[in-house]
């Protein structure tokens, strides 16, 4: 299951609304479909929302959403493409898109959009997956002291994943940096103590330093 925090400006719900008529306050409502984990169900809705209106972005952002959780990242790439021609730099979009992208193995244009991303919402409440994205990247591509600073930036915005701390510490052990590694190993077992590639990985760089 992706992590995509919801930030819908705009969004109204004619529940909240004074006056609204009893079929305003009946539509269904695709994000709270999609955050109860009625994912085909939230697909349903915003398709037929961008049947009435094609430059809803918050249709196209929650349909993309939903997608990204079914596995289905082809169809999340197509429609989040269309979404672009409505706004070439919505970040709810492009975050989709580097995603997407980095789950169908293309690393280039993941690393594209992912940047974009970082570029137009530096602070965005999504950032910490971004820059973990972005470090998965580079692992791929064997960049791994950009991979270093990428899981840095991650485990900055968001301390207290385990698996994170791992990426962190395998990308410096690559990048043979072993006193960092080392620590960030650590941090791994803090968190997770039971984490058997941090406790092997720990191992092994402490074994590494000490010559052998």
């Amino acid at each position: 299951m992706t992590l995509w925090t919801l930030a819908m400006p705009g969004t109204v719900h004619a529940q909240t609304v004074p006056g609204a008529t009893n079929q305003e306050a009946a539509k269904p409502d695709a994000l709270a479909q999609w955050r109860q984990g009625n994912y085909q169900r939230a697909v349903e809705i915003t398709l037929e929302e961008l049947s009435d209106d094609p430059r809803n972005l918050n249709s196209y952002t929650v349909l993309g959403w939903a997608l990204l959780d079914l596995g289905r990242y082809r169809e999340a790439r197509d429609y989040s493409l269309e979404a672009l021609q409505v706004a070439r730099y919505d970040y709810r979009i492009l975050g989709t898109l580097g995603e997407a992208y980095f789950q169908l193995g293309d690393n280039i244009r993941a690393l594209q959009y992912l940047q974009e991303y970082v570029q137009v919402r530096p602070q965005g409440s999504r950032i910490d997956r971004v820059y973990y994205l972005m470090g998965e990247v580079f692992m791929r591509l064997e960049e791994f002291h950009r991979a270093d600073i990428a899981f840095t930036t991650a485990v900055f915005h968001n301390p207290q994943s385990p698996q994170w701390w791992l990426r962190l510490a395998t990308a410096r052990e690559r990048a043979e940096n072993l006193i960092l590694a080392e620590q960030a190993y650590q941090e791994a077992l803090n968190r997770s103590p039971s984490l058997t590639e941090a406790q092997q990985g720990l191992q092994r760089v402490q074994q590494e330093s000490r010559g052998g």
